[in-house]
């Protein structure tokens, strides 16, 4: 019996009040797949992966994760969100909390592990991302690249199955860039699903399975980045990766 899919999105669409964002958008995540998702600003990406863990609402189609379809029932939300960790644009770690605590928090509440055993697993991501020396500092005192990294720390703390990436490195300056795609090249390296929205073209190249053109609500063209970069089938992703490569 083939596996199921991590993520199977059938006809979704989307609607802000008359406006439609998403339109018939249907995709297939594979475990262990790695998918880019790019395209101009305005064009659904980041709703998309939002509505995947249900940050966002879809009005129709079908959205299933982990075999699990995503519905109003607040029993199937939690338990695809216990099996998909986020990591957004704009960091949201408490800035209250140190950067220990950022990572304990749901563990011990969510996961309801003890002090001590959310506290080693956080040590031990926080290693993983390479910065086990700020795990007493708050997030006000680190630079955006780090505050990055504790981010995709507290995602991995809770064991997702599948991590979802939304557009993690464009509030970034330049130079913090690579250590934030060298932590996610880790990731992939490792097997995990990533589904990652993302102007990064060297990255897409370097970890994509599959890479995803969306526009105006739809999916233009999907494929390989070695068919997506050098032949594109599409006029509009030639128009958008020329733009964007030159």
């Amino acid at each position: 019996m083939p596996e199921m899919p991590a993520i199977r999105l059938v006809n979704v669409n989307k609607w802000y009040g008359t406006f439609q964002v998403l339109h018939d958008v249907s995709l297939t995540v594979e475990r262990g797949s790695r998918v880019v998702i790019c395209g101009p600003s305005g064009s659904g990406k980041s709703t998309l992966i939002r509505c995947i863990n249900r940050l966002e609402t879809h009005q129709r189609g079908d959205i299933i994760v982990n075999r699990v379809e995503l519905t109003d029932q607040l029993s199937k939300i939690d338990r695809v969100r216990s099996e998909v960790g986020m990591v957004f644009q704009h960091f949201n770690l408490f800035p209250h909390l140190t950067v220990l605590d950022n990572c304990t928090l749901a563990q011990r509440w969510v996961r309801k592990r003890s002090r001590k055993e959310a506290d080693e697993i956080a040590m031990a991501f926080l290693e993983r991302v390479r910065i086990p020396e700020k795990a007493q500092r708050y997030p006000g005192e680190l630079s955006g690249g780090q505050q990055q990294r504790v981010a995709i720390a507290r995602a991995l703390c809770m064991n997702p199955s599948i991590m979802l990436f939304d557009e993690p490195t464009s509030a970034l300056d330049p130079e913090m860039v690579k250590e934030v795609l060298d932590t996610m090249v880790s990731l992939a390296e490792d097997g995990m699903t990533m589904v990652c929205v993302t102007h990064e073209m060297g990255f897409a190249r370097q970890v994509a399975n599959e890479v995803v053109f969306m526009d105006g609500g739809k999916v233009i063209e999907r494929n390989t980045p070695e068919a997506i970069f050098s032949a594109p089938s599409k006029e509009r992703t030639k128009r958008f990766l020329s733009n964007l490569l030159h």
